[in-house]
């Protein structure tokens, strides 16, 4: 069997950096082993930069790629859902072209496994070719109690036709604001042992709406002609109003977190000794500073040990679908975290989080992880295998 050798001026191995080494793999990029440079021989490739495992993508909608440029930047999160709600729909050729563009963008930056947030069935003939891993997740929405059985079989005709990819799958809430008390108890027996992805504190209006009822949700129910009367306030912040219905997943990836306090975090930590139930935040940098033209608060996940991954939300929310650029946002603003600390949250987190961490996420025997050339200056990342 033929090997490659890859050399760089550090090899990042999905947990720490690695110097004076040398990756070796089989030539479809089944990792062999990591050993020292002087044991290598010859037909060494090298490279200047990190070579690191493929990233992790926790956070897509892949299905909104036609959509990139057509909200304006820093609306608020109520006036960019209502226009992803009312101006999403355009030509099949033009969605199908724009997933396939998209999801080159990704592998060309070296993204190796997806959590896709699914909606239809449009991403379904890409994802057919099986060029990246992808969690899929099939988003169950409807914030009128009326209409959370046909929303809930709708989510359930698709989990149908996504597992015939061969490919993990679950059915998961979209936000606490747009699902209905009635929904949730359709759609929870099917978190059982699944990742769990949902939408959480993008806004500071979720938590206003869920402790008085009160702030700009009720402006978003108006637009979208919404009969917002059934909803009793909780007088708890978002979070703690539902993050106890998700127990019996095995994941939960909770994602944005923009406005999640240490309240919040101190509530999972209360629920989460009772249950198997592992919590993942996921930072989406560019998306939070498109829309709201704010970042979440990284430091405060750092100082309680929580469990960080990476996401690039949408095209219709971002300027790229590239972990590289979500890196280089976290670093120029929180310059102090190390780059080996946040290239953990690109692989390996993002790998345990999407329970792809058997194949990808570190440079570890027998796994297949892509292999991506960081460039640490300029923070630009490319595949080299």
């Amino acid at each position: 069997m033929s090997y490659r050798k890859l050399k760089a001026d550090r090899i990042f191995d999905g947990y720490s950096f690695i110097e004076r080494h040398v990756l070796v793999t089989t030539q479809c990029g089944i990792v062999e082993e990591i050993i020292a440079e002087e044991n290598a021989g010859d037909d060494v490739e090298t490279f200047e930069g990190i070579l690191s495992p493929g990233f992790v993508n926790c956070h897509c909608h892949l299905e909104l790629s036609h959509m990139k440029g057509l909200i304006p930047e820093k609306t608020g999160l109520i006036d960019f859902v209502f226009k992803v709600v009312t101006e999403r729909h355009h030509s099949e050729e033009e969605i199908f072209s724009a997933i396939e563009g998209a999801e080159n963008e990704m592998i060309e930056n070296g993204i190796v496994a997806v959590g896709d947030i699914c909606n239809n069935s449009l991403t379904v003939s890409q994802k057919k070719k099986g060029r990246l891993n992808y969690y899929n997740f099939i988003e169950a929405s409807g914030w009128l109690p009326a209409v959370s059985r046909m929303r809930f079989e709708r989510a359930s005709n698709l989990l149908v036709e996504f597992s015939a990819l061969n490919a993990q799958c679950s059915i998961v809430p979209h936000a606490p604001y747009s699902v209905s008390q009635n929904l949730w108890k359709e759609i929870q027996p099917y978190f059982e042992n699944k990742v769990v992805s949902i939408h959480n504190q993008e806004t500071a209006f979720e938590d206003e709406f869920f402790l008085s009822g009160t702030g700009d949700f009720l402006r978003m129910y108006e637009l979208m002609k919404i009969n917002n009367a059934h909803h009793q306030p909780s007088k708890k912040s978002s979070l703690r109003s539902y993050f106890d219905k998700l127990s019996e997943g095995a994941n939960a990836i909770l994602v944005h977190n923009t406005f999640t306090k240490q309240e919040d975090i101190d509530y999972i930590k209360l629920q989460t000794p009772n249950s198997k139930l592992q919590t993942f935040f996921c930072l989406c940098a560019n998306a939070n500073k498109y829309i709201e033209d704010a970042l979440p608060p990284v430091e405060l996940f750092r100082k309680n040990n929580c469990e960080i991954v990476l996401g690039t939300d949408s095209l219709a929310s971002n300027w790229s679908l590239n972990i590289s650029d979500e890196i280089k946002t976290i670093r120029s603003n929180f310059p102090s975290i190390p780059l080996e600390e946040i290239l953990q949250w690109a692989t390996i987190n993002g790998a345990k989080a999407l329970q792809m961490d058997s194949q990808v996420g570190s440079l570890e025997k027998g796994k297949k992880p892509a292999v991506v050339l960081l460039n640490e200056k300029v923070l630009s990342s490319k595949k080299v295998i």
